[in-house]
């Protein structure tokens, strides 16, 4: 069966793929989404008891976008974290830098939320747009395009036409693949431990960040029934340090050495730490997209890129590309151009790929700058954070990236 009542098909229901599905679904559009996942039933528990494991650092731009949407006051009246301050250091030294919410002038530095709270919150502001239809299940097949339409199929049998479509189907992504799009993919040689934790002391809701010798360790504050004793884990380290670490928190007992390796590793900042969940662990490897567009196509969010975890950036990076590519093509239907035109895309891949690259450079820098063991880098970097603690002019600039206050952010992000 066959379909073409469509303006745009979007491949994937993740936070970038909803997010673009409001946008549009907002301003009229006929929208489709489809999702590999299953449909999940609305859960109660959201929001309550212990935290999820996984967890986004949300930016200032994205908390703007996000209410212009209306989804961050139902976000709040459940749960997020906000964090005013934050402090970041290397283990291996005496270098440390403080950034606080007060020396740029705003009550906070970004919100912790959990996922799965953040997607459910997107899904049920989509259930209210009647021109949005969720595809719970499905899995793309095939892409084909001819000189006006894109076809897809799907594994149910299906086949879908329209002028427009989106890959927002993770770094793997499928669609990507069978546009013929290239990819440029680095291993970073490490891989990520997540988990949730309870502290001695309250995190008195500051960000913390250690550069050890085997890769960045970051204790995400959390208020959890109104106590700022939770946070949540994130440890880049090798492959077989992580394997080993997973394995520790699959027990009561193992958890307990889990627990006291984070402790030490953050230097006991926050006195003794308990591990409260299983510790999985995924490979970080950084890709970047050949190009974000074709001929009536657009990648988003780790479609287009993904990133190392330290600086929390992957799902804001996302959100931002949301918003962009919305704005260009709602602007181009308002005055009568067809949003599928190249230039329209290409305006669109010129205002984001230059920024995530930028991103992408930084990320890498950082993590060779902070793996290396050479004496002389190690003594560099230790007088390049003390140093640019003393700078308040740089600070407030890195404070402001840290906002998400930098480039040619949509309209709705400002």
């Amino acid at each position: 069966m066959e379909k073409n009542d469509s303006d745009v098909l979007i491949i994937g229901g993740g936070l970038v793929g909803a997010t673009l599905a409001i946008l549009l679904g907002d301003a009229g559009w006929q929208v489709d989404v489809f999702d590999a996942a299953p449909p999940s039933h609305a859960d109660e528990t959201l929001g309550k008891g212990p935290p999820a494991l996984r967890v986004s650092a949300l930016t200032a731009a994205s908390q703007r976008l996000l209410a212009s949407l209306d989804v961050w006051p139902w976000l709040v009246s459940h749960r997020v974290s906000a964090y005013h301050g934050m402090q970041v250091w290397d283990a291996e030294g005496s270098g440390e830098i403080r950034f606080d919410a007060e020396d740029v002038g705003v009550d906070a530095l970004g919100h912790i939320v959990e996922n799965d709270l953040l997607l459910a919150v997107l899904r049920r502001r989509v259930e209210v747009l009647p021109n949005v239809v969720w595809h719970h299940g499905v899995r793309l097949t095939g892409y084909a395009r001819d000189d006006q339409r894109a076809t897809i199929k799907l594994d149910n049998g299906e086949r879908r036409q329209a002028p427009l479509i989106v890959g927002a189907d993770g770094a793997r992504s499928p669609l990507r693949s069978m546009a013929g799009i290239p990819v440029c993919e680095r291993d970073t040689g490490q891989a990520a431990v997540v988990t949730s934790v309870r502290t001695e002391h309250g995190h008195g809701g500051i960000a913390r960040q250690a550069f050890l010798p085997t890769g960045p360790l970051a204790f995400l504050p959390l208020m959890i029934d109104g106590r700022d004793d939770h946070c949540s884990i994130v440890w880049s380290t090798t492959p077989a340090e992580a394997s080993r670490m997973t394995a520790l928190g699959k027990t009561g007992q193992s958890r307990v050495t889990l627990g006291d390796e984070l402790a030490s590793a953050l230097g006991a900042r926050l006195g003794r730490v308990e591990v409260i969940d299983i510790a999985p662990h995924f490979p970080i490897a950084q890709r970047h997209a050949g190009r974000y567009v074709d001929d009536g196509l657009a990648l988003v969010g780790d479609a287009a890129h993904s990133l190392h975890p330290l600086a929390g950036q992957g799902v804001n990076l996302g959100l931002m590309d949301a918003a962009v590519l919305a704005e260009e093509w709602v602007r181009a239907r308002r005055r009568g151009a067809e949003p599928g035109d190249p230039r329209i895309l290409a305006r669109y891949e010129r205002r984001r790929r230059s920024e995530n690259a930028a991103m992408l450079a930084a990320m890498q820098g950082f993590q060779r700058l902070f793996g290396s063991h050479q004496p002389a880098l190690r003594l560099a970097r230790n007088w390049g954070l003390s140093g640019v603690d003393r700078l308040m002019p740089l600070k407030r600039l890195l404070i402001r990236q840290a906002l998400g206050e930098y480039g040619d952010l949509a309209e709705r992000c400002r």
